[in-house]
């Protein structure tokens, strides 16, 4: 069961790896700018508000109002789960997606889909620690259960 609170945004344009830092006891290398700061989120993602609305909605037990909130729930190994999340745009792009609670892997996976994902690259800004993740550590971030 995956477990976060992010921002989901395109890939920064401009984003490099950083040092390393443990969070929820694991090693992860963030993705920062050239002045090792976190990245400015310069890029839109691939879909419209609304390519990623409709496809949103398709999901199984996936509720979204037309201003951009959605919650999806469910059960996984007897444990109930559930996301709840907001839309952003700016114009005609999609800018973000803010998504907090939690989800098995295929869950996320179908929700990235509707961003564009796997196509396009996609980075996390993990909202309680501060931090922005390429896919792979922020995979590795949320499988790991928070640390009180």
């Amino acid at each position: 069961m995956l477990t976060f609170d992010a921002n989901i945004y395109a890939y920064p344009t401009t984003a490099t790896v950083g040092d390393s830092v443990v969070i929820r006891g694991e090693s992860l290398t963030p993705l920062c700018d050239a002045e090792r700061r976190p990245p400015i989120f310069d890029a839109f993602l691939p879909v419209t508000f609304e390519q990623a609305y409709e496809a949103l909605v398709q999901l199984p037990r996936l509720d979204a109002e037309p201003d951009g909130f959605l919650v999806i729930a469910g059960e996984a190994d007897g444990s109930r789960w559930q996301l709840d999340g907001h839309l952003y745009d700016f114009g005609d792009s999609l800018h973000r997606l803010r998504l907090h609670g939690q989800c098995p892997d295929e869950t996320l996976d179908a929700v990235l889909q509707c961003l564009g994902w796997p196509e396009a690259q996609v980075a996390f800004e993990v909202i309680s620690d501060g931090v922005v993740l390429d896919e792979s550590n922020f995979r590795r971030y949320a499988a790991r259960r928070p640390i009180h």
